[in-house]
Protein backbone atom coordinates (compact mmCIF):
# COMPACT_ATOMS: atom_id res chain seq x y z
CA UNK A 1 0.00 0.00 0.00
CA UNK A 2 1.49 3.27 -0.82
CA UNK A 3 2.03 5.73 2.04
CA UNK A 4 -1.04 8.43 2.30
CA UNK A 5 0.67 11.67 1.35
CA UNK A 6 -1.42 14.23 -0.70
CA UNK A 7 -0.30 14.80 -4.21
CA UNK A 8 -1.27 17.51 -6.74
CA UNK A 9 -0.23 16.37 -9.91
CA UNK A 10 0.26 19.27 -12.72
CA UNK A 11 0.49 17.98 -16.57
CA UNK A 12 -1.19 18.53 -19.87
CA UNK A 13 -0.16 16.66 -22.86
CA UNK A 14 -0.16 13.14 -23.39
CA UNK A 15 3.07 12.85 -22.41
CA UNK A 16 1.64 13.27 -19.09
CA UNK A 17 -0.65 10.81 -19.11
CA UNK A 18 1.41 7.46 -18.14
CA UNK A 19 2.98 9.44 -15.00
CA UNK A 20 -0.72 10.30 -13.75
CA UNK A 21 -1.88 6.94 -14.23
CA UNK A 22 0.61 4.97 -12.66
CA UNK A 23 0.59 7.23 -9.67
CA UNK A 24 -3.28 6.02 -9.64
CA UNK A 25 -2.08 2.61 -9.99
CA UNK A 26 -0.31 2.72 -7.60
CA UNK A 27 -3.14 3.84 -4.92
CA UNK A 28 -1.16 6.94 -4.11
CA UNK A 29 -3.87 9.95 -3.33
CA UNK A 30 -3.89 12.31 -6.13
CA UNK A 31 -6.09 15.15 -4.49
CA UNK A 32 -6.58 17.15 -7.59
CA UNK A 33 -4.86 17.58 -11.24
CA UNK A 34 -3.81 20.84 -12.51
CA UNK A 35 -3.68 20.98 -16.29
CA UNK A 36 -4.27 23.84 -18.83
CA UNK A 37 -7.32 25.23 -19.70
CA UNK A 38 -9.41 23.53 -23.06
CA UNK A 39 -8.02 24.90 -26.02
CA UNK A 40 -9.74 24.80 -29.76
CA UNK A 41 -8.25 21.81 -31.44
CA UNK A 42 -8.31 20.73 -35.48
CA UNK A 43 -9.15 22.37 -38.45
CA UNK A 44 -12.75 22.65 -36.96
CA UNK A 45 -11.65 24.60 -33.98
CA UNK A 46 -13.63 22.63 -31.29
CA UNK A 47 -12.65 22.62 -27.84
CA UNK A 48 -10.83 20.21 -26.65
CA UNK A 49 -10.12 18.65 -22.98
CA UNK A 50 -6.15 18.32 -22.44
CA UNK A 51 -5.21 14.49 -22.28
CA UNK A 52 -4.21 14.98 -18.59
CA UNK A 53 -7.80 16.08 -18.18
CA UNK A 54 -9.74 13.24 -19.51
CA UNK A 55 -7.50 10.81 -17.44
CA UNK A 56 -8.33 12.42 -14.43
CA UNK A 57 -12.22 12.74 -14.81
CA UNK A 58 -11.72 9.32 -15.72
CA UNK A 59 -11.03 8.28 -12.22
CA UNK A 60 -13.27 10.68 -10.83
CA UNK A 61 -10.30 13.08 -9.40
CA UNK A 62 -11.29 17.11 -9.44
CA UNK A 63 -9.35 19.36 -12.10
CA UNK A 64 -8.38 22.72 -12.29
CA UNK A 65 -7.32 24.60 -15.08
CA UNK A 66 -5.92 28.08 -14.20
CA UNK A 67 -5.03 30.32 -17.31
CA UNK A 68 -2.16 31.58 -15.39
CA UNK A 69 -1.25 29.35 -12.62
CA UNK A 70 1.09 32.08 -10.63
CA UNK A 71 -1.86 34.19 -9.69
CA UNK A 72 -2.29 34.41 -5.99
CA UNK A 73 -5.80 33.43 -6.11
CA UNK A 74 -4.89 30.50 -8.35
CA UNK A 75 -2.25 29.63 -5.75
CA UNK A 76 -4.31 29.41 -2.92
CA UNK A 77 -6.66 27.29 -4.48
CA UNK A 78 -3.98 24.67 -5.29
CA UNK A 79 -2.58 25.11 -1.82
CA UNK A 80 -6.17 24.31 -0.32
CA UNK A 81 -5.86 20.66 -1.45
CA UNK A 82 -2.85 20.58 1.27
CA UNK A 83 -0.31 18.89 -0.82
CA UNK A 84 1.82 16.91 0.98
CA UNK A 85 4.10 16.48 -2.51
CA UNK A 86 3.71 18.34 -6.18
CA UNK A 87 4.70 16.09 -9.03
CA UNK A 88 4.68 17.70 -12.66
CA UNK A 89 5.27 16.26 -16.38
CA UNK A 90 5.03 18.92 -19.39
CA UNK A 91 2.28 20.64 -17.43
CA UNK A 92 3.30 24.24 -19.41
CA UNK A 93 3.48 26.95 -16.91
CA UNK A 94 6.32 28.18 -14.44
CA UNK A 95 5.30 27.54 -10.34
CA UNK A 96 5.52 30.35 -8.68
CA UNK A 97 8.33 30.48 -5.60
CA UNK A 98 5.39 30.76 -3.56
CA UNK A 99 3.75 27.14 -4.55
CA UNK A 100 7.38 25.43 -4.43
CA UNK A 101 8.11 26.15 -1.04
CA UNK A 102 4.99 24.85 0.97
CA UNK A 103 4.70 20.95 0.06
CA UNK A 104 6.50 18.85 2.85
CA UNK A 105 8.38 16.57 0.36
CA UNK A 106 8.62 19.59 -2.51
CA UNK A 107 7.79 19.80 -6.35
CA UNK A 108 9.22 17.51 -8.51
CA UNK A 109 9.25 17.28 -12.20
CA UNK A 110 9.37 14.30 -14.80
CA UNK A 111 11.79 15.74 -17.80
CA UNK A 112 12.47 14.36 -20.97
CA UNK A 113 16.00 14.87 -21.29
CA UNK A 114 19.60 13.71 -19.34
CA UNK A 115 19.65 16.90 -17.63
CA UNK A 116 21.74 19.29 -17.63
CA UNK A 117 21.18 18.63 -21.20
CA UNK A 118 18.51 19.72 -23.27
CA UNK A 119 16.50 21.92 -20.48
CA UNK A 120 13.44 23.57 -21.60
CA UNK A 121 10.06 22.81 -23.39
CA UNK A 122 11.21 20.86 -26.80
CA UNK A 123 14.07 18.32 -25.55
CA UNK A 124 12.88 15.64 -27.68
CA UNK A 125 12.87 17.10 -30.77
CA UNK A 126 16.62 18.66 -29.89
CA UNK A 127 18.41 15.71 -28.67
CA UNK A 128 16.68 13.98 -32.14
CA UNK A 129 17.49 16.85 -34.87
CA UNK A 130 21.38 16.69 -32.61
CA UNK A 131 21.85 13.55 -33.24
CA UNK A 132 22.35 12.45 -29.96
CA UNK A 133 22.69 8.75 -29.80
CA UNK A 134 20.75 8.46 -26.22
CA UNK A 135 18.68 10.82 -24.28
CA UNK A 136 15.95 9.73 -21.25
CA UNK A 137 14.60 10.99 -18.38
CA UNK A 138 15.53 13.03 -15.15
CA UNK A 139 13.50 13.14 -12.19
CA UNK A 140 14.29 16.59 -10.53
CA UNK A 141 13.33 18.90 -7.85
CA UNK A 142 11.75 21.77 -9.12
CA UNK A 143 13.39 25.38 -8.35
CA UNK A 144 12.25 28.63 -9.86
CA UNK A 145 14.82 28.85 -12.71
CA UNK A 146 13.82 26.46 -15.85
CA UNK A 147 14.62 23.01 -15.38
CA UNK A 148 17.42 23.91 -13.13
CA UNK A 149 16.95 21.82 -9.75
CA UNK A 150 18.65 19.06 -8.54
CA UNK A 151 18.34 15.70 -9.57
CA UNK A 152 16.76 13.18 -7.94
CA UNK A 153 16.93 10.10 -10.46
CA UNK A 154 17.92 9.80 -14.04
CA UNK A 155 17.60 6.84 -16.76
CA UNK A 156 18.59 6.36 -20.25
CA UNK A 157 17.53 4.94 -23.52
CA UNK A 158 19.28 5.25 -26.35
CA UNK A 159 17.87 6.71 -29.85
CA UNK A 160 18.13 4.26 -32.87
CA UNK A 161 18.12 5.13 -36.51
CA UNK A 162 14.61 4.25 -37.02
CA UNK A 163 13.52 6.66 -34.27
CA UNK A 164 11.58 9.57 -34.56
CA UNK A 165 10.12 12.34 -31.84
CA UNK A 166 6.34 10.07 -32.02
CA UNK A 167 8.44 7.09 -31.45
CA UNK A 168 11.15 8.59 -28.67
CA UNK A 169 8.04 10.35 -26.90
CA UNK A 170 5.79 7.29 -26.16
CA UNK A 171 9.18 5.74 -24.61
CA UNK A 172 9.99 8.29 -22.88
CA UNK A 173 6.56 8.97 -21.27
CA UNK A 174 6.36 5.18 -20.05
CA UNK A 175 10.21 5.65 -18.37
CA UNK A 176 9.31 8.18 -16.71
CA UNK A 177 6.38 6.83 -15.04
CA UNK A 178 8.45 4.10 -14.44
CA UNK A 179 11.19 5.99 -12.80
CA UNK A 180 8.39 8.15 -11.00
CA UNK A 181 7.03 5.29 -9.10
CA UNK A 182 10.66 3.77 -8.43
CA UNK A 183 11.71 6.87 -7.06
CA UNK A 184 8.54 7.76 -4.69
CA UNK A 185 9.28 5.36 -2.12
CA UNK A 186 12.92 6.37 -1.32
CA UNK A 187 12.07 9.87 -1.60
CA UNK A 188 9.61 10.05 0.77
CA UNK A 189 11.68 7.33 3.42
CA UNK A 190 14.49 10.35 2.66
CA UNK A 191 16.88 8.06 1.04
CA UNK A 192 17.80 9.92 -2.07
CA UNK A 193 20.74 12.21 -2.24
CA UNK A 194 19.84 14.99 -4.73
CA UNK A 195 22.40 15.77 -7.49
CA UNK A 196 23.40 19.29 -8.34
CA UNK A 197 23.35 19.97 -12.36
CA UNK A 198 26.68 20.65 -13.93
CA UNK A 199 26.34 24.04 -14.79
CA UNK A 200 29.35 23.73 -17.29
CA UNK A 201 27.17 21.05 -19.32
CA UNK A 202 23.72 22.83 -19.91
CA UNK A 203 22.24 22.89 -23.39
CA UNK A 204 18.51 24.72 -23.91
CA UNK A 205 15.69 22.84 -25.93
CA UNK A 206 13.40 25.93 -26.54
CA UNK A 207 10.06 25.07 -28.27
CA UNK A 208 10.08 25.04 -31.74
CA UNK A 209 9.74 27.90 -34.30
CA UNK A 210 9.22 27.87 -37.40
CA UNK A 211 12.64 28.59 -39.04
CA UNK A 212 13.63 25.50 -36.59
CA UNK A 213 11.65 23.61 -39.73
CA UNK A 214 12.83 25.28 -42.29
CA UNK A 215 14.66 22.80 -44.58
CA UNK A 216 18.53 24.56 -45.21
CA UNK A 217 19.97 22.29 -48.17
CA UNK A 218 23.11 23.40 -47.74
CA UNK A 219 23.80 20.92 -44.42
CA UNK A 220 24.70 17.86 -44.71
CA UNK A 221 22.53 14.88 -45.77
CA UNK A 222 22.80 13.38 -42.72
CA UNK A 223 22.00 16.81 -40.54
CA UNK A 224 18.71 17.17 -42.26
CA UNK A 225 17.79 13.19 -41.94
CA UNK A 226 17.93 14.16 -38.13
CA UNK A 227 16.22 17.05 -38.61
CA UNK A 228 13.04 15.70 -40.58
CA UNK A 229 13.49 13.02 -37.40
CA UNK A 230 13.48 15.37 -34.96
CA UNK A 231 10.52 17.32 -36.32
CA UNK A 232 8.19 14.19 -37.40
CA UNK A 233 5.31 13.33 -36.96
CA UNK A 234 4.83 17.01 -35.53
CA UNK A 235 5.40 19.99 -36.49
CA UNK A 236 6.99 18.38 -39.55
CA UNK A 237 10.20 19.93 -41.56
CA UNK A 238 9.35 21.64 -44.73
CA UNK A 239 11.35 23.33 -47.99
CA UNK A 240 9.60 25.58 -50.64
CA UNK A 241 8.84 23.95 -54.19
CA UNK A 242 7.10 26.91 -56.77
CA UNK A 243 6.64 28.94 -54.20
CA UNK A 244 5.07 27.48 -51.69
CA UNK A 245 5.63 24.48 -48.38
CA UNK A 246 6.78 21.76 -49.53
CA UNK A 247 6.09 19.08 -46.47
CA UNK A 248 9.22 16.54 -45.80
CA UNK A 249 7.81 13.53 -43.93
CA UNK A 250 10.58 11.40 -44.42
CA UNK A 251 13.75 10.86 -46.18
CA UNK A 252 16.46 8.61 -46.14
CA UNK A 253 20.72 9.96 -46.44
CA UNK A 254 21.98 8.46 -50.21
CA UNK A 255 25.29 7.03 -50.59
CA UNK A 256 26.22 9.49 -53.61
CA UNK A 257 28.28 12.42 -54.32
CA UNK A 258 26.45 15.60 -54.29
CA UNK A 259 27.15 17.13 -57.55
CA UNK A 260 25.01 19.93 -57.69
CA UNK A 261 23.76 23.16 -55.87
CA UNK A 262 22.35 22.31 -52.58
CA UNK A 263 18.68 21.71 -53.15
CA UNK A 264 18.77 20.66 -56.59
CA UNK A 265 16.86 17.93 -57.34
CA UNK A 266 18.48 14.88 -59.18
CA UNK A 267 16.41 12.25 -60.08
CA UNK A 268 12.32 11.47 -59.30
CA UNK A 269 10.90 8.16 -59.68
CA UNK A 270 8.64 6.27 -57.76
CA UNK A 271 11.30 5.11 -55.06
CA UNK A 272 11.97 8.95 -53.85
CA UNK A 273 13.06 12.41 -54.56
CA UNK A 274 16.85 12.37 -54.67
CA UNK A 275 18.49 16.01 -53.71
CA UNK A 276 21.64 17.22 -53.41
CA UNK A 277 23.00 18.57 -50.07
CA UNK A 278 25.82 20.25 -49.02
CA UNK A 279 27.22 17.02 -48.24
CA UNK A 280 25.36 13.53 -49.77
CA UNK A 281 22.56 13.15 -51.16
CA UNK A 282 19.11 12.99 -49.54
CA UNK A 283 16.00 10.93 -50.47
CA UNK A 284 12.62 12.15 -49.86
CA UNK A 285 9.81 9.03 -49.64
CA UNK A 286 6.77 10.90 -47.49
CA UNK A 287 6.07 14.36 -48.36
CA UNK A 288 3.10 16.59 -48.67
CA UNK A 289 2.63 19.38 -51.35
CA UNK A 290 0.72 22.72 -50.12
CA UNK A 291 -2.81 22.14 -49.70
CA UNK A 292 -2.89 18.13 -49.62
CA UNK A 293 -2.35 15.51 -47.65
CA UNK A 294 0.89 13.38 -46.65
CA UNK A 295 1.44 10.82 -49.19
CA UNK A 296 4.49 8.98 -50.69
CA UNK A 297 6.35 9.37 -53.69
CA UNK A 298 4.61 7.44 -56.00
CA UNK A 299 1.52 9.00 -55.10
CA UNK A 300 2.89 12.14 -55.61
CA UNK A 301 3.98 11.93 -58.77
CA UNK A 302 0.73 10.55 -60.26
CA UNK A 303 -0.83 13.82 -60.16
CA UNK A 304 2.55 16.16 -59.83
CA UNK A 305 5.26 16.92 -61.77
CA UNK A 306 8.70 17.55 -60.31
CA UNK A 307 11.63 17.93 -62.62
CA UNK A 308 15.07 17.25 -62.88
CA UNK A 309 17.65 20.02 -62.08
CA UNK A 310 14.47 22.12 -60.12
CA UNK A 311 15.50 23.75 -57.01
CA UNK A 312 13.95 23.00 -53.66
CA UNK A 313 14.02 25.42 -50.93
CA UNK A 314 13.29 28.80 -53.21
CA UNK A 315 11.28 31.20 -52.77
Amino acid sequence: MSPSIRIVFMGTPDFAVPSLTALIQEKYDVVTVVTQPDRPKGRKKVITPTPVKVVAERYGIPVFQPEKLRDPVNVEKVLSYQPDLIVTAAYGQILPESLLKVPKYGCINVHASLLPKYRGGAPIHQAIIDGEEETGVTIMYMVKALDAGDMIAQRAIPITETDHVGTMHDKLSQVGAELLTETLPPLLKGELTPIAQDETQVTYAPNIKRDDEKIDWSRSAKQLTNQIRGLHPWPVAFTVWHGKPFKIWWAHVLEESADAIPGTVKRVDEEGIVVSTGEGCLKLTDIQPAGKKRMSVSEFIRGHQMEAGERLGDE
